[in-house]
């Protein structure tokens, strides 16, 4: 999606997309317009082919065929992103009806950074709304911020109601509820292609931002079991859980008949297959697997970085950490 901030090369992710004559900052890949490249919905929408779909597909916690639940983007950003917030789902379901009615709580995994690439999440404690109020007048927000310096491999958690902003020198994988909706404090004072101040929310996102709580920010990953694995949560909360997978020989996974799985390749090459089926995959794609499919063996031809997410049943995963981690780790990691 072209985004005034964004860059005019995706590369490595992209090769094929390099010298853009517009700047690209977001890569959404499941957008409900977003079309399906393989299996039996291939040519069709993502939005088509989720109402479509046999239920037992879709799995019992993702039942509604009007509403997909996961939104995966990678984002490219060339300049600073405006400082911003998002509403969560009860303020958005009474104000926001008209764009779905649901907020948006974001988790980003950091692809790829260059040293001293920063976010910004969190106002720092004991900012209250005068001096927030005060800082937006005198165009000094980002003094009073909490700024975050990135690595890649990193993953921060954003919750609805916390403002931030993404800078520049770094590529994200960004995983959320499925929901656009988009409060914008301060935009450093840009213009669009016709010279006009891009618009900005100041009373919506004061009454969405939640001043004085504690910054969740970058989290712990947690080892899954078994022991040795080469996998391990980066985080989850009702949306969505994610894990991020290394991948050097042979494995096989299982599918859950509770969600499907959404599988974002960040390196490397190789085949998934399964009963009746195998197709290769790359770098940059995004898989969706049936809550169905029972059992999925990946090959890598290349060693395979890819994150996989899904939605989950928190009591039921914070029993399966409880094996091998404490409450007090599993807390900095899954969030109610």
């Amino acid at each position: 999606m072209k985004r005034i901030w964004g860059m005019r090369s995706l590369a490595p992710l992209f090769p094929e997309k390099t010298n853009l004559p517009e700047p690209i900052g977001e890569a959404w890949l499941t957008g409900i317009d977003c079309k399906i490249v393989t299996g039996p919905y291939a040519g069709k929408t993502l939005g088509e082919a989720w109402r479509e779909m046999p239920p037992e597909w879709r799995g019992t916690r993702c039942s509604d065929p009007d509403y997909f639940p996961i939104l995966v983007k990678f984002i490219f950003p060339d300049d600073k992103l405006s400082i911003q917030v998002h509403p969560d789902d009860a303020y958005a379901a009474i104000h926001e009806k008209a764009a779905g009615g649901r907020g948006k709580t974001e988790m980003w995994h950091v692809v790829s950074a260059e040293a001293g690439a920063d976010v910004l999440i969190g106002p720092v404690p004991k900012v209250d709304r005068a001096k927030f109020l005060k800082a937006v007048e005198t165009e000094r927000l980002e003094e009073v911020f909490v700024h975050w310096r990135v690595q890649p491999g990193e993953t921060f958690f954003v919750p609805a109601g916390t403002p931030h902003s993404i800078g520049p020198g770094m590529v994200l994988c960004e995983i959320q509820e499925y929901s656009d909706l988009t409060y914008r404090v301060y935009d450093y004072g840009r213009v669009d292609a016709q010279g006009r101040p891009r618009e900005l929310h100041i009373q919506k996102a004061l009454e969405v931002i939640e001043l004085g709580r504690p910054v969740l920010g970058k989290v712990s990953r947690l080892p899954l079991p078994p022991a040795g694995s080469q996998k391990a949560l980066l985080t989850a909360c009702r949306h969505f859980a994610t894990e991020r997978w290394k991948i050097m020989t042979r494995i096989e996974a299982c599918s859950n008949d509770e969600h499907f799985d959404l599988y974002v390749i960040l390196t490397g090459c190789g085949e998934f297959a399964w009963n009746g089926g195998s197709a290769g995959y790359r770098g940059g794609e995004c898989w969706l697997m049936a809550a169905s499919l029972s059992r999925l063996v990946i090959n890598p031809k290349e060693p395979t970085k890819l994150l996989r997410s899904y939605v989950p049943d928190l009591k039921a995963l914070r029993g399966l950490l409880e094996q091998e981690h404490s409450r007090q780790e599993i807390n900095k990691t899954v969030f109610d």
